[in-house]
């Protein structure tokens, strides 16, 4: 697995484990948990140390299935995210909001913690307070935000007294390039991690039938799905967290690491899906 710098003394895994679907979509479904549990832990046996989750996901189950997955790990090892919804961003709701993610998840803090979508009835003035506030009770490590863009970026931030917004998860691939305008170079710039969720589209990016993305899967010997993240990931403050819910889907996922698309080929297979 390859790290990247997410804060001072502080790596992360440029892939990661997204878990939306698990354990049911908007409400519980648990038939399928003992599955995701092996995918998860298959996971993190192949280096995918970083899980990204919420509260919304299958109405709190899948943060039940991760915190299942993780107890037979050193909690140091691992990178957790969860995110507080868009209906609970009044200053009491987030407090209340991360307490019952921890409850389910079973640990004592998480790594970063992310408003999961803007709400403009809610001041973000108070939310980011609220957000500042469970880092300094050690809740989280990190606070961040995911699906905004630069200017709700730059205001959330200007509203942080002693933290700063540590990352970003917004939809970016191949076939969604609209954070390279204005957000990513913003990311780059000021330390934002920025955390690319769906990043193969849904699946379409990791199938057959584009002939630039064959043509690149063809010269370097892989796969276009692991054509399609070595793309991101060779960007800097870029990571990912792909979901899979099949072991061999997950080790296809880890053949994206330890080599680079050349800087020609990077330009043209972003210009061919611009």
């Amino acid at each position: 697995m390859e790290y990247k710098e997410f804060a001072k003394g502080v790596k992360i895994p440029v892939l990661g484990l997204g878990t939306w679907g698990i354990g049911g979509w908007e409400t519980p479904d648990p038939s399928r948990d003992d599955e995701s549990i092996a995918s998860l832990r298959a996971g993190i046996e192949l280096g995918m140390t970083h899980i990204d989750t919420a509260e919304f996901y299958a109405g709190g189950h899948c943060e039940e299935v991760v915190g299942q997955a993780i107890k037979p790990y050193d909690r140091e090892e691992l990178f957790i995210t969860t995110k507080v919804w868009h209906t609970h961003l009044r200053y009491d709701d987030v407090i209340k909001a991360i307490k019952g993610s921890l409850r389910r998840l079973g640990l004592d803090y998480v790594d970063l913690y992310l408003v999961h979508w803007p709400n403009p009835a809610v001041p973000l003035k108070e939310t980011m307070r609220a957000m500042e506030h469970c880092a300094e009770e050690g809740y989280t490590r990190f606070i961040g935000v995911s699906n905004f863009d630069r200017s709700l970026l730059e205001e959330a931030q200007s509203y942080l007294k002693d933290h700063r917004i540590a990352a970003n998860q917004v939809e970016y691939s191949l076939l969604e390039q609209g954070p390279r305008e204005t957000l990513l170079p913003y990311c780059q710039r000021e330390g934002v991690m920025l955390i690319a969720y769906t990043p193969l589209a849904k699946g379409r990016l990791a199938m057959r039938g584009s002939p630039v993305l064959d043509g690149m899967a063809y010269k370097y010997g892989k796969t276009p799905g692991q054509v399609a993240l070595n793309w991101l990931i060779s960007q800097d403050w870029v990571v990912a967290i792909p979901k899979a819910s099949q072991i061999e889907h997950l080790k296809e996922n880890v053949g994206a690491v330890g080599w680079r698309l050349s800087p020609e080929d990077w330009r043209r297979l972003g210009e061919a899906y611009r």
